[in-house]
């Protein structure tokens, strides 16, 4: 499938977009390549890109200013959204980084082609709406799940969210992602694949 038609039908699902209006945005979008390591936007950085994964798993991180150690924050993966939203919708620096950690696709769209959308038409504009509610639950069930959820259940959370990510990104990266230590993980994995 063409990635703009899969984009077309994954906007459709998301927020009810028609035919019609995802032709308003079809020469708007960008597809850009990302290498492993290559960063979507960076510290400090503003984000300026809505990003739509077609290939690949993006991480937001965090630096420990005491250790130096790397702190995942979220994922994303093939048929999500990648944007640091925080900064996008201000439009003001970022407080992490987000960084491919496989070869990517993406298709994006920049922040001023989606405001002038948001004017032309109430479909896009209940996208927004719709995408910012994606990312406050989101944030709200990553935090939660801190407080709430064993690491096993995170686990077997982002089995449900990520299928693939075992096959694609290091064990060390989902650990810091899962909140655990690598001996923990394997554990778990290890005690889940014998159920």
């Amino acid at each position: 499938m063409d990635k703009l038609k899969h984009l077309s039908f994954a906007l459709k699902e998301f927020a009810g977009l028609t035919d019609e209006d995802f032709q308003l945005s079809e020469s708007l979008w960008q597809e850009m390549s990302y290498k492993k390591w290559d960063f979507f936007n960076e510290y400090k950085n503003v984000c300026r890109y809505l990003g739509f994964v077609t290939e690949g798993v993006f991480r937001s991180y965090i630096v420990d200013p005491k250790t130096g150690d790397e702190k995942n924050v979220f994922l994303y993966s093939g048929n999500q959204f990648v944007v640091s939203f925080k900064s996008f919708i201000n439009q003001m620096p970022c407080d992490y980084h987000t960084q491919s950690m496989t070869d990517s696709q993406v298709l994006c769209i920049h922040i001023n082609d989606l405001q002038r959308l948001y004017g032309q038409s109430h479909a896009w504009e209940r996208f927004g709406r719709l995408l910012a509610q994606e990312a406050f639950n989101i944030t709200i069930a990553r935090t939660e799940s801190f407080l709430f959820q064993t690491p096993e259940e995170r686990y077997l959370d982002l089995i449900k969210h990520h299928p693939d990510i075992f096959n694609t990104v290091p064990l060390y990266q989902i650990s810091s992602y899962l909140g655990i230590q690598g001996p923990s993980l394997s554990r778990i994995r290890k005690r889940i694949s014998g159920n």
